[in-house]
């Protein structure tokens, strides 16, 4: 595994790239002031665009570790930042990269997280060369496996109340790829 950071990444649709402290407007008001994107996540709603000033202020400073791999999700349309995808479990000693990601709600079910997705995983298995990219989400939301598995990841099974979130202890749902059937 190559750690290379943070690089732009451009689809036919979106610009993924490093988050500036810029981006703070767009991000409070298209999805971390929102209950319903935030439910199935780790972190709490925004309750105001100073709490995303701050998450961004340490995401922008961890752009200094070339281990550190979190992406805008920017629509190339009206240059808006709509959503957030990264790194949030990097297993170095097995070269393996777990992806989590969010999207304002108004862009659901627009095959955007989709697009973003199919972008890190050929990013990681072709330029960061890891040998395996993972994902998992709350069972009780089943359209994040639905994005999961359009990129090719494949169900691996379900672990009862191992995870939690903003409703609780969850059951979490688990996808997984390897460069050997990326790569068929």
């Amino acid at each position: 595994m190559k750690n290379i950071g943070t690089q732009n990444i451009e689809t036919q649709r979106l610009v993924l790239r490093k988050f500036t402290l810029n981006d703070a407007d767009d991000m409070y008001r298209n999805w971390a002031n929102d209950d319903e994107v935030t439910k199935f996540l780790t972190w709490p709603t925004h309750s105001d665009v100073e709490v995303s000033k701050k998450v961004l202020n340490i995401w922008v400073n961890e752009y200094e570790n070339n281990a550190n791999y979190q992406w805008c999700i920017e629509l190339k349309e009206n240059n808006e930042a709509i959503g957030s995808i990264g790194v949030v479990n990097l297993k170095e000693s097995i070269e393996t990269v777990e992806i989590g990601y969010c999207i304002g709600r108004k862009y659901w079910n627009k095959g955007i997280t989709s697009e973003a997705l199919t972008a890190l995983i050929r990013f990681f298995f072709e330029e960061a060369e890891v040998k395996r990219v993972e994902a998992r989400h709350d069972s009780n939301n089943p359209n994040s496996g639905k994005v999961m598995m359009k990129c090719g990841m494949k169900y691996e099974g379900k672990r009862i109340k191992a995870d939690i979130n903003n409703t609780g202890i969850c059951d979490v749902s688990l996808y997984g790829l390897t460069i050997d059937d990326y790569n068929l």
